[in-house]
């Protein structure tokens, strides 16, 4: 999960593990799996940041365990 800012600048949790495309029209959008499209205040770049992160932090969880 990775939280993100809507553009009024209240923020909320993301399964990024249902992240399908992030693009920057100008603002950015996630769309999901699903269909579902999110607009947020973070940058494409703070995305796949935010995701490499999440991701990282599971690995060691997983190799802890």
């Amino acid at each position: 999960m990775i939280r993100v800012t809507r553009l009024n600048g209240s923020s909320y949790v993301l399964n990024c593990e249902l992240i399908e495309t992030v693009e920057s029209t100008p603002d950015t959008v996630i769309t999901t799996t699903n269909g579902k499209k999110f607009v947020v205040a973070e940058d494409v770049d703070e995305i796949i940041d935010k995701v490499i992160k999440y991701k990282a932090k599971i690995q060691l969880i997983n190799r802890i365990d």
